[in-house]
This record gives structure tokens, C-alpha cells and sequence, in this order.
């Protein structure tokens, strides 16, 4: 693979408008270019949730997980690109039924928190509802990918569920809402 990014310092966006990988140049305050930064900042919350330690079955379904979105990232930069697919979304579903398999139902409200890698997987959570409320927001603007938002809807499930195991992890316990 050649080198993708020889050059840091372009000024090319110090206008208010950045390059798509298309080649096309968009404002930096577009909702494409809003989603491409959120899906960004979801990558980076995962990469913290992964330098705790986890078992197996968080850890690798994580760094599939960094890859794809990725993947999700790319296709944002050049519409019409469809590099999510609903196999991704039946993946993160599998993962979600795996891990929520041996959590005891809930009874109330679960507060973020109970240990820092519970903590850092709510977080991640939380901005996972975010990507997916961008890219409706795109979506209304103009169409995209039916798989990227179900995407990012899974991977909040899924990210929940990571919170309540990891909370759970070494004798913890999860924080439960007290009205």
C-alpha cells in the first residue's frame, strides 16, 4: 500500500472546507463531514475502552468493530460508496445475543459507571447514539446507506451490553437509577 498521507499540513481547508475522498470539496460544517468527525471520535472512545483489560469475547469483536467503522468512515467520504452491509449489522446482533446471554434482566435504569472500563464503554455508547443521530441527519439531506444507521443503532446495543459485563467483571456490580 503506498503512502496515504505524506503531507500533514495542507492549508487546503484552512477556508472552511475540507477534500472528500472523491476529491470533491465540502464545508466543514456539512452534516457528511459532522458524521465523518463523529464516526471518528466513536473509533477513538473504542481504542480506550480497549486499552482496559477484557476478556476475549469484548476485546475481538471491538477491533473488528475499529475496523469497521473505518469502513463506515470511508464510505461517508466517498458518496456513493456502501461499505457497511447488513452482514455487519447481523454481526453486531449476534454479539449483542452472546453477550446479553448470561447478564440477569434488568429491573431499573443502569447509570454509567461501576469501574473505568464500564465507564469508558458507556461513553462510547452514548456517542454511538450520536453517530446515529448524524447520520439521520444526512440522511434527511440526502440518502444514504439503509445499513449505516442501523448500524450505529446495534452498536449502542452492543456497547450497553459490554457496559453491563464489564461493571459486572471481577465482582463488580453495575450502578442502578434510584428515584
Amino acid at each position: 500500500m503506498g503512502h496515504r498521507l505524506s503531507k500533514i499540513v495542507t492549508r487546503t481547508g484552512d477556508k472552511g472546507t475540507t477534500g472528500l475522498a472523491t476529491g470533491d470539496r465540502i464545508n466543514k460544517s456539512s452534516a457528511r463531514i459532522n458524521a465523518i468527525g463523529e464516526v471518528d471520535e466513536l473509533n477513538c472512545h473504542l481504542g480506550i475502552v480497549l486499552t482496559h483489560e477484557l476478556s476475549d469475547d469484548i476485546r475481538a469483536p471491538l477491533a473488528r468493530i475499529q475496523n469497521e467503522l473505518f469502513n463506515l468512515g470511508g464510505e461517508l467520504a466517498m458518496p456513493p460508496a456502501e461499505l457497511i452491509k447488513e452482514v455487519d449489522v447481523e454481526r453486531l446482533e449476534a454479539d449483542v445475543e452472546a453477550l446479553n446471554a448470561d447478564l440477569p434482566p434488568l429491573k431499573e435504569f443502569v447509570l454509567p459507571g461501576g469501574n473505568p472500563p464500564a465507564a469508558a464503554a458507556h461513553l462510547a455508547r452514548a456517542v454511538a447514539r450520536r453517530v446515529e443521530r448524524s447520520l439521520w441527519a444526512l440522511h434527511a439531506e440526502e440518502p444514504l446507506n439503509e445499513f449505516a444507521p442501523r448500524y450505529a443503532n446495534r452498536l449502542s446495543d452492543l456497547l450497553f451490553v459490554i457496559s453491563r459485563k464489564l461493571a459486572r467483571a471481577n465482582g463488580g456490580k453495575e450502578v442502578s437509577w434510584s428515584h
